[in-house]
């Protein structure tokens, strides 16, 4: 089945709505340079009253750069389920990781490592981390921004990308586009923000709808 992912999420009544229309994860931007930051505080609500929804839904914290002690401590605080990490991080800091969840009693706490697209060595880097993450994620390039640009891939330079590894695509998806991208390739998931956006954080649940209306024409 199809995972998807809605990121950006900042408050509880847009994370309950894009739950029961079918979303298999909410992202929660956890980088405070961001315009879509939100506190672990105001994380905690979200995670909770969606897992009282349904338990079944991830809740991924995407966090870039930050020091692990920083990582761990708003993944305890905030109900959180999988661990974005969309910065810089080498493949030794995400083993790094991972011992450090060990020995945090959150060894469950699954690790995505998503990774900006310009080149063919880029994707060449991606496969880089498999022996260290759960799943891969490949997003747009910006010089500025790590993540929610509005600007898509070149679908074509990933037909032939087939790692050992489960893999998201995000990078300007939107319910106009999204059937051409799952045409041309099949992640195993798929990450939206900006695509369904009326502003950064704040959701329009129409277009959420209709995106959901257009995935029910993949699965028919």
């Amino acid at each position: 089945m199809l995972q998807v992912k809605i990121c950006g999420i900042t408050s509880v009544e847009q994370g309950e709505a894009i739950a029961q229309f079918g979303a298999t994860a909410l992202g929660y931007i956890c980088v405070e340079k961001s315009p879509r930051y939100i506190t672990p505080e105001h994380i905690a609500p979200i995670t909770a009253a969606v897992s009282a929804l349904n338990s079944k839904v991830d809740h991924f914290g995407v966090f870039a750069n930050a020091l692990l002690s920083e990582i761990i401590a708003v993944t305890q605080l905030t109900g959180l389920t999988v661990i974005q990490l969309h910065g810089d991080e080498t493949p030794a800091t995400c083993q790094l990781l991972r011992d450090a969840l060990k020995h945090s009693k959150l060894s469950k706490i699954k690790l995505v490592k998503a990774l900006r697209i310009r080149t063919a060595e880029d994707l060449a880097l991606a496969l880089s981390y498999e022996p260290f993450v759960d799943t891969l994620l490949l997003d747009a390039y910006h010089p500025n921004l790590l993540g929610g640009t509005g600007k898509t891939l070149d679908w074509q330079t990933l037909k032939n990308f087939s790692p050992g590894r489960p893999w998201f695509l995000a990078g300007g998806l939107t319910s106009d586009n999204v059937l051409s991208a799952l045409g041309q390739l099949s992640p195993n998931g798929i990450d939206l923000s900006s695509g369904v956006e009326r502003s950064p954080g704040d959701k329009d649940l129409n277009k959420v709808s209709r995106l959901f209306e257009q995935l029910k024409i993949t699965s028919t």
